[in-house]
């Protein structure tokens, strides 16, 4: 017996046509078009990733100033 997957589902809702032409084994037309998608999911994902690298290093770096504002204002009390 097949397993269903949830992209296989997804796939369903999204157009049935398609996903019976999967199931059939029949080759897509559009494969420059999917290329040209999946090049800019990875794109995306790549900007996406280097976005949180810039908010983690933007946490540290405040973090850091913190710490050295209370190290400043506590040698200025003594």
């Amino acid at each position: 017996m097949r397993r269903i997957r949830a992209s296989d589902i997804s796939s369903f809702l999204y157009c049935q046509r398609a996903w019976w032409y999967r199931q059939q084994g029949v080759a897509s037309e559009n494969t420059n078009e999917l290329a040209g998608g999946q090049e800019l999911h990875q794109q995306h994902g790549r900007s996406v990733f280097a976005s949180g690298l810039v908010k983690s290093l933007a946490y540290l770096l405040l973090l850091v100033g913190l710490i050295l504002l209370a190290i400043y204002l506590t040698m200025q009390v003594i």
